[in-house]
């Protein structure tokens, strides 16, 4: 296995960790047995080590083939986690200036006009295929997206060769996109009823356009299923993040701050603050999940967090080695006085910049939790997907609400609804109507 390391460095003292162990191991064990609320959702706790192996890898793998084969670019619809998943592990492991082959492009996680009218634009000229992800088909920002990029295919190529470029992902037997799907010949794939969004990146919601993007998935599955070989047990790396963070929030530490040092790694925090924030933010209750990428925005947010309000923590994601290497070069006239540097990597100098700040924030009182990979590759992300995943699930439980259900999402979705005068939400519209007079 690859390096795995979580540390806590000043956050909080042993002890205090340790009264949390039997809390934590409970909670662990409601997460395996599915004896809590919102069991009916634990599909992705055994997805890695039941996927592996399956038919359903090489199912995946045959239908990313194709696309790959015939498209220049394919774009991915899907809003929540059925896009940030796979975002982020497209974007940590792809160069950071060359787009894949072909290029994995996204849509449908906002209602842009702009970025769609750009998006279109941008395909008028190139063959694309389309990868939409939607267990009803009715949520309005991919179903917007997925029927004005459809149309544009379908004028493209004719809708005969369009439906070859187009894969489904959604759900087994009903819904909009199903129907679809079945009268169209797409190909599909399904999102199982017990796998909620934000735990799908180890599904064919992920799995399918990261290998669409030329990566091995195998190998992602493979850290995951590692991982979740070691979170069996009591007392493993998840099960003390999850009570190291509950023992914070229950300190007054109300924000945790998910920090790297590596710029491809900001989706990865974008997929964590889903995976967190709609796990937690229940009930009143939930530590706020937030995100930096430093050493850029230590000259933003830096301020803040040195010296400001001191309820938050950071949890920082260490990467050992880089995939590239840079060495300072010697200058002559060293006008910028960057000659005490010369020779060294750029990693050099950023290390010491992750320690340095480490130690002034914690020194300016911001503990911090440091969880070390040895690269950025398929197996890690695989390695730190689970684990944060069931370390929300255990932090969860121990916060004392269901990590598993997002009631709170709806409600904007009521408003809207109403607001564009929805068939069925006539009452809603002339309340919300009589409410902005």
């Amino acid at each position: 296995m690859e390096t795995f390391d979580i540390n806590v460095s000043a956050a909080v003292s042993d002890e205090t960790v340790a009264a949390l162990q039997s809390e934590g191991t409970a909670a662990l064990q409601t997460v395996l047995e599915g004896t809590g609320a919102g069991n009916d959702f634990l599909g992705w706790v055994k997805l890695p080590s039941e996927t592996i192996n399956s038919d359903l890898v090489e199912e995946i793998m045959s239908v990313a083939n194709v696309l790959r084969a015939e498209c220049e670019a394919v774009v991915c619809i899907g809003i929540g986690g059925s896009y940030l998943g796979a975002k982020a592990v497209i974007e940590a492991l792809k160069g950071t200036f060359t787009p894949t082959k072909p290029e994995i492009l996204f849509a449908g996680q906002n209602i842009g006009e702009d970025y769609l009218a750009d998006l279109q634009d941008y395909l008028a000229d190139k063959r694309f295929g389309i990868i939409v992800i939607s267990k009803s088909g009715t949520t309005t920002e991919p179903a917007i997206a997925f029927r004005l990029l459809k149309a544009q295919l379908e004028a493209q190529v004719g809708k005969e060769e369009a439906g070859k470029l187009i894969v489904a992902v959604t759900d087994a037997k009903k819904g909009a996109l199903r129907k679809l799907a079945t009268d169209e010949g797409y190909a599909t794939f399904v999102i199982d009823d017990n796998v909620g969004g934000r735990f799908s990146v180890l599904s064919p919601v992920g799995l399918l356009p990261i290998a669409v993007a030329g990566f091995n998935i195998r190998a992602l599955l493979q850290g995951a299923a590692d991982m979740e070989q070691i979170c069996a047990k009591p007392g493993n790396p998840a099960q003390l993040y999850a009570q190291t963070r509950n023992a914070l929030y229950r300190d007054g530490k109300k924000t945790e701050i998910l920090v790297n040092y590596n710029p491809k790694l900001h989706f990865f925090g974008e997929w964590w603050k889903q995976l967190y924030g709609e796990s937690e933010g229940k009930d009143h209750k939930g530590i706020f999940p937030a995100a930096v990428d430093n050493s850029t925005d230590l000259h933003s947010m830096g301020q803040w967090i040195q010296d400001g309000e001191r309820t938050i923590f950071e949890t920082v994601i260490y990467v050992e080695s880089p995939a590239r290497e840079k060495v300072i070069p010697f200058d002559e006239e060293n006008l910028d006085g960057l000659n005490f540097i010369a020779g060294k990597r750029v990693d050099e100098v950023n290390k010491m910049a992750e320690l340095g700040t480490r130690l002034a924030h914690i020194d300016g009182g911001v503990p911090n939790i440091v969880i070390s990979v040895s690269e950025l590759s398929e197996y890690t992300l695989g390695q730190l997907i689970y684990f944060f995943e069931i370390g929300c699930g255990i932090s969860g439980y121990m916060l004392g609400v269901n990590p598993f259900n997002q009631p709170g999402v709806e409600a904007y979705k009521k408003n809207m609804f109403a607001l564009l005068a929805k068939p069925g939400y006539e009452e809603e519209t002339a309340a919300i109507q009589a409410r902005l007079k």
